[in-house]
């Protein structure tokens, strides 16, 4: 199927390739900032792992003083223009990844704006909003009107950007070529630790530069938990399980999971947006489970904020898998490191850099 697509992949690498080389030569307009901008993405459609990847980011900066904004698109979502993201906030206000991260950092700034020069002009001339440190771009890497300090570019370790096609052929979004704009390269998704030869291989064929770094990451999975307790992951033989999930690539949550106990499973397609019929096959199928020990259902933070389930599933069954990123290969504080650097090398606010600064010496 791959093959009879080619010729339109090769008319799209025409197309991206003339866009970008007018954005490299000033023909079209880039716009730079005086303040840390980070932008996280990939080269691909589809899951690569950005918004855990980009808490990471939040929780870093949050935990060494900096005041940090998120300025997302917010897919899916049906307003337009620039919104900051509140307390009572909905997905169809800002999306869900931006939701779920409001959420997660209530005081972080969330907004969203699908023109992202708008977005961060908005954030630094408001009120409200104009005191921050960073600023963090989530899915702009082809965003080329705005020009990023920092450029950290995510590739799934199952489907590296060096193995697929343009689309409409494959999942790029452009050449691969592209990744040369990062400083940054992570490989996502791995399952376990990596040896010298495994990294080097990587290095070559993702064709690493000499001004680049490349990283190497997995999730970390925590013990489930809602407003009332905590249930060690090790202990979940002890329920019947029902596992729900909208997002683009649920199967390492699944893999982590089978290793604690069977269970039953419902996959949605990423970003999906429950209907009735939706929830009434989540009801049947959560019922249908054996009653010889407690129900409960498990999601993601992410499939959180769409899904309402009160109304069909007591809320003391309903449960949340959280999400982190782990650095491998020894290297969590190097990455940690490159990130602080360079925001305090990058900041306009000199005080809370010293204080950054006071608490590494």
């Amino acid at each position: 199927m791959i093959y009879p697509l080619l010729p339109f992949a090769f008319l799209y690498d025409v197309a991206t390739a003339i866009r970008n080389f007018m954005y490299d030569h000033g023909v079209l307009t880039s716009h730079s900032y005086d303040m840390p901008v980070v932008c996280v993405g990939n080269l691909t459609v589809g899951g690569t792992g950005k918004t855990p990847h980009t808490e990471h980011l939040i929780r870093l900066l949050q935990s060494n003083g900096y005041k940090v904004a998120v300025l997302s698109r917010g897919y899916k979502r049906t307003t337009r223009g620039y919104v900051v993201a509140t307390a009572e906030s909905t997905v169809a206000d800002v999306g869900d990844e931006p939701l779920q991260m409001k959420r997660k950092f209530p005081s972080a700034v969330v907004a969203v704006d699908e023109d992202r020069c708008d977005g961060i002009d908005r954030l630094m001339a408001d009120a409200d909003t104009c005191d921050v440190d960073v600023i963090l771009l989530d899915d702009a890497f082809q965003h080329r009107r705005v020009t990023a300090g920092l450029y950290i570019l995510l590739t799934d370790s199952q489907r590296l950007y060096t193995d697929d096609y343009l689309m409409p052929a494959g999942r790029l979004r452009e050449n691969r070529r592209g990744s040369k704009r990062a400083q940054i390269v992570v490989v996502t998704k791995l399952t376990e630790e990596i040896g010298e030869s495994t990294a080097n291989r990587y290095y070559e064929k993702l064709g690493i530069q000499t001004r680049q770094k490349l990283y190497f990451t997995r999730f970390k999975y925590g013990d489930p938990y809602n407003s009332r307790r905590t249930i060690p992951t090790e202990m979940l033989q002890g329920y019947n399980v029902m596992l729900v999930t909208g997002i683009a690539n649920p199967k390492p949550l699944e893999q982590e999971l089978s290793k604690y106990t069977q269970f039953t499973t419902m996959r949605f397609a990423d970003h999906h947006r429950f209907s009735d019929a939706d929830y009434r096959e989540i009801y049947d199928t959560f019922c249908a489970m054996p009653a010889d020990k407690p129900r409960i259902l498990l999601t993601t933070d992410k499939d959180m904020t769409r899904l309402e389930l009160d109304d069909i599933i007591p809320a003391e069954s309903i449960f949340v898998i959280p999400i982190e990123v782990e650095v491998l290969h020894n290297e969590q504080e190097m990455f940690n490191q490159q990130i602080i650097d360079y925001v305090r090398e990058n900041s306009r606010n000199s005080t809370v850099s010293q204080a950054a600064d006071d608490r590494q010496a």
